[in-house]
C-alpha cells in the first residue's frame, strides 16, 4: 500500500495586513476633517471651486483604503511532498499542480522575482511578499525540492 508521502514544504503566504479598519475609518476621518478646514476656508475667501476636489481626494482615500483591505485577503498555499508541489491560490482559488522532479526555482535580482519553471512554464510565486521573505522563501524552496529528489 502506497501511504500519503511526507510533506516536506507548506506553507501558507499573504502579504502584510494593513491598518485595522478601525484605524483606517479614523486616518479617513482626521483627513475629511481636515479636508473641510480648508474647504470652508477657501470657500470663504471665494475660492469654492476648489472644495469639490477635496472631497474628490477623501473619496480616493477611502477607495485606497478599501483597496489595500481587498488585496489583504489574497493567500498561497504551497505544499511539497515527495510526489507533487502543489499551489492553492485564493480567493481566486487557483490550483497549479507540478512534479518536484522538473521545478526549477529562480529568484531573479534586478526586481526579485520568485519564479517557478517547469516543462516551460512559469508560476510567479509570492509577489506580494517583502524581498527578504521572497529570499527566505526561494531558499527553503530548493532545499525541499532537493529532499524530494533524493527520495526518488
Amino acid at each position: 500500500m502506497d501511504e500519503e508521502p511526507d510533506v516536506l514544504l507548506e506553507r501558507v503566504l499573504r502579504p502584510s495586513p494593513p491598518l485595522a479598519p478601525r484605524a483606517l475609518l479614523i486616518v479617513l476621518g482626521l483627513v475629511a476633517a481636515v479636508n473641510l478646514g480648508f474647504a470652508a476656508t477657501l470657500a470663504l475667501q471665494g475660492a469654492w471651486p476648489v472644495a469639490p476636489f477635496l472631497g474628490a481626494d477623501v473619496a480616493l482615500l477611502a477607495w485606497a483604503f478599501r483597496a489595500s483591505q481587498i488585496a489583504a485577503r489574497r493567500e498561497e498555499h504551497v505544499m511539497l511532498t515527495r510526489s507533487r508541489l502543489d499551489i492553492a491560490r485564493r480567493p481566486g482559488t487557483s490550483h497549479i499542480v507540478l512534479n518536484p522532479y522538473w521545478v526549477r526555482v529562480e529568484l531573479r535580482e534586478p526586481d526579485n522575482r520568485l519564479t517557478l519553471w517547469s516543462h516551460g512554464k512559469a508560476v510567479l510565486l509570492g509577489a506580494f511578499l517583502p524581498p527578504a521573505e521572497r529570499a527566505g522563501l526561494a531558499e527553503a524552496l530548493r532545499a525541499a525540492l532537493w529532499a524530494a529528489r533524493q527520495r526518488r
